[in-house]
């Protein structure tokens, strides 16, 4: 093994098939052994290039991000209406996002999540619950939590701040590329 759990080290194999043909007569079978000759393992080298060329962006750093452009968000939306409740209602908003995102981040980190395969594919399935429901909890908390909400002020806050996963994707395919 190469030192890394099952989620770095994933592409371990790479289906190397002439042409389309060769495909569906592959997922038609049922012969593990014709869908054997299919795959090829990789080497330890091969991984250890992949590992080299393809950066991963860290939830941490995901987050991080998110709350970077919450917070500048709110001090936009204060400077651009200078009315509080505004900028607090886009706050509240980036908060609905980097809170359950951040809770999701911490129980994937777990040691248990790396236990095995299953185990690991629970656990995504059980953090991502608790970050839909934590989610729903806090919109619906927020007409108590900001005084003079204004829901398109957290509307904004809220999906500006949720696309900083498009950004981080994007940043990751820059790197693959070049």
């Amino acid at each position: 093994m190469l030192g890394c759990d099952w989620v770095q080290c994933a592409p371990t194999y790479v289906p190397m098939l002439s042409d389309v043909s060769d495909q569906i007569t592959m997922l038609m079978t049922n012969d593990p052994k014709e869908q054997a000759e299919v795959f090829v393992p990789w080497t330890r080298e091969q991984v250890l290039a992949l590992r080299a060329k393809v950066s991963f962006v860290s939830p941490a750093q995901v987050v991080a991000a998110q709350l970077v452009v919450g917070l500048a968000l709110m001090v936009a939306a204060f400077l651009i209406t200078t009315q509080l409740a505004v900028a607090l209602s886009v706050g509240y908003g980036a908060l609905v996002v980097i809170v359950p995102a951040a809770v999701f981040a911490r129980g994937l980190k777990r040691p248990l999540a790396n236990i095995n395969a299953g185990f690991a594919v629970f656990s995504f399935f059980l953090w991502e619950l608790v970050k839909i429901a934590l989610t729903v909890a806090l919109l619906l908390l927020a007409p108590k939590m900001v005084e003079d909400l204004s829901w398109p002020s957290l509307l904004i806050g809220l999906i500006v701040t949720i696309k900083v996963y498009l950004g981080a994707a994007l940043l990751r395919s820059k790197k693959i590329t070049t």
